[in-house]
C-alpha cells in the first residue's frame, strides 16, 4: 500500500530503528524487568514484586547517594558550561575563520588519551604531595598541604568538569556559529550596549547549544562510577558506585536495577524541567 518513496524511506530508517531497539530499548527494558525481581545469592527469583523499590525509597543511604549524585552532577554541569561558554564565544567571534579548525582541534586533544589516564593525572595533581600542593607550598601561598581537594566531592567535580569540557564547548560553538552577525549589528545600531546585545540577542540564539551542553554533561555524569571510585573517596561516592556494588559484589542485580531506574527517572524529570524552563526563558526574551 506504500508508494516507492515511502518504501525507500522505510527501508532507510529500518536499520537505525532496529539498531536503536536492540542496543537501547532492549537493555533498558531488561533493567526495568530485573527491578521487579529478587535474587537470593545466585538464584534469581522471577516472581514480580516492588520490594526493591520500597527498599530503595526507604533506605536512607540510597537517598543520600542519589542526592549527592544530583548535586555533584549539577555542579559539574554548571562549572563546565560556565567555563565552556567563554571559550566557545572567543573561538566563534574572535578567531579568524581560517584558524577556527585549529582551535577545535586543540580542544579535542584531551580525547587522545585514555579517560583513566586523565583521572589518574588529576589524582597526581590534587594529591597530598601532588603538583598543586607542592607548587603552592613552593611559592609560599600555603604552609600545609590542602586536604579538601582530593578524596571528596570537590575532586570529583574538578575531574569530571575537565573530562566533559569538550562536550560542552562544541555544541555551544556550533550554536554561536549559526547566529547571523547582522542581527548583532542591528542591535548595536538601535542603541543597545554590547552587554545588552549579548543578553537579548546572542544568549537567546545560543540557548539551543547551551541546552545541548547541559544535557550532554549532566546525564552521563550521574552514571559515572570510575571517577568517584578513584578520586572521590567515601565523601565522593555516587549512586552509580552503589549500583556497581549491587551488581558485582553483592550479587543483587534486581536491587541494582531498581536503583538504576530511580536514577534514570530522576535525571529524566530534571532534564525535562530544564528544557521547560529554557522555553520559558526564551519566551520572556521574545
Amino acid at each position: 500500500m506504500l508508494n516507492k518513496d515511502a518504501r525507500n524511506g522505510l527501508f532507510m530508517v529500518s536499520g537505525p530503528f532496529v539498531y536503536a531497539v536492540a542496543l537501547l530499548a532492549v537493555p533498558l527494558g531488561a533493567i526495568v524487568l530485573f527491578s521487579f525481581w529478587t535474587q537470593d545469592y545466585l538464584t534469581l527469583i522471577t516472581e514480580p514484586t516492588i520490594a526493591n523499590y520500597r527498599e530503595a525509597w526507604e533506605e536512607p543511604l540510597y537517598g543520600l547517594l542519589l542526592r549527592r549524585s544530583l548535586i555533584i552532577a549539577a555542579l559539574v554541569t554548571l562549572a563546565t558550561v560556565v567555563l565552556a561558554f567563554p571559550i566557545a564565544y572567543y573561538v566563534s567571534f574572535n578567531v579568524r575563520p581560517g584558524r577556527k579548525s585549529l582551535w577545535l582541534f586543540l580542544i579535542t586533544i584531551p580525547f587522545w588519551t585514555s579517560y583513566l589516564i586523565r583521572v589518574f593525572l588529576w589524582k597526581v595533581i590534587l594529591g597530598f604531595n601532588g603538583v598543586l600542593n607542592s607548587g603552592l607550598q613552593g611559592i609560599g601561598v600555603i604552609e600545609e598541604p590542602l586536604t579538601f581537594i582530593l578524596y571528596n566531592a570537590n575532586a570529583v567535580v574538578i575531574t569530571l568538569a575537565h573530562a566533559f569540557a569538550p562536550f560542552a564547548i562544541l555544541p555551544i560553538f556550533v550554536a554561536l556559529e549559526r547566529i547571523d552577525r547582522s542581527l548583532l549589528e542591528a542591535s548595536r545600531d538601535l542603541g543597545e550596549s554590547k552587554l545588552m546585545t549579548f543578553w537579548r540577542v546572542t544568549l537567546p540564539l545560543a540557548m539551543p547549544g547551551v541546552v545541548a551542553a547541559v544535557l550532554i554533561v549532566f546525564i552521563p555524569t550521574i552514571g559515572d562510577y570510575v571517577t568517584p571510585r578513584l578520586v572521590g573517596g567515601p565523601e565522593g561516592t555516587m549512586i552509580a558506585n552503589m549500583i556497581q556494588v549491587q551488581f558485582l559484589r553483592l550479587y543483587n542485580a534486581p536491587m541494582g536495577a531498581a536503583l538504576a531506574v530511580f536514577a534514570l527517572g530522576s535525571v529524566s524529570v530534571i532534564a525535562l524541567l530544564f528544557v521547560w524552563l529554557n522555553r520559558k526563558f526564551l519566551r520572556v526574551q521574545q
